[in-house]
């Protein structure tokens, strides 16, 4: 059974007429489902049996687990009177993507070990069903594996972008909790695990998420356009 949570809430920001950007907790252990996911998806009885919720979020895309701690979760809002706002849905991605790149590349990473994903999604054999096992615009990779998702909602108010990277990749809660469907069978932990990485992961480990978490709501007051890189 879905349960509404106040994370996923999507009406405070659509009053807001200036750009805001915001970190969120679920609470409980919870599993969200991408916008047009079916809850079928979902093995409601292992859900109920280790106490994980089960939520959707407004934004599209595959499932992503959300532990008791251990991750950050941003949530960018820009409206549609702002600069940064952009009709076309993978640009303005881009572009929020590169706001994390940046705030991480600050931190120490170094500028070149990170990948924007530019254009349209590639969701591979897993990614309509696991967020952090395809490839959507604006979503970070590290050596190829996803440090950063990234989700996306419209309204005739702007645009609300909601991102997640944890401090370590464990997949086997979320592994556990799918049933999957006929045309595509649940992918197994050992099938995830090469897919995605944590902060914490890295050698030497990368930023703390509270780290992250204060140069990227420091810094998207002032965030512009300026500050993406030139098209090739």
């Amino acid at each position: 059974m879905l349960r509404p949570r106040s994370l996923f809430d999507v009406e405070p920001y659509r009053a807001r007429s200036v750009r805001h950007a915001a970190s969120r907790q679920a609470g409980p252990p919870t599993l969200v489902l991408g916008s047009t996911q079916p809850a079928e998806l979902i093995d409601q009885g292992a859900a109920t049996e280790r106490g994980i919720d089960v939520a959707r979020r407004r934004g599209g895309g595959g499932a992503v687990f959300l532990p008791a701690d251990g991750y950050l979760w941003v949530d960018a809002w820009v409206p549609r009177v702002d600069p940064l706002w952009d009709e076309d849905v993978t640009r303005a991605a881009a572009a929020v993507g590169a706001w994390w790149a940046a705030a991480l590349v600050g931190l120490g990473l170094p500028a070149g070990s990170l990948e924007v994903h530019q254009g349209r999604p590639v969701p591979g054999p897993w990614g309509r069903l696991v967020c952090f096992a395809g490839r959507g615009p604006g979503e970070l990779f590290l050596q190829g594996r996803k440090l950063m998702g990234l989700s996306q909602w419209r309204s005739k108010e702007g645009s609300l972008f909601s991102a997640c990277v944890y401090a370590r990749w464990d997949p086997e809660p979320l592994a556990a909790l799918l049933a999957g469907d006929a045309a595509v069978p649940p992918p197994g932990v050992s099938d995830l695990v090469p897919l995605a990485v944590g902060l914490d992961d890295l050698v030497p480990p990368g930023p703390s998420l509270a780290d992250l978490q204060t140069a990227l709501l420091t810094s998207f007051p002032a965030w512009g356009r300026s500050h993406l890189p030139s098209p090739d």
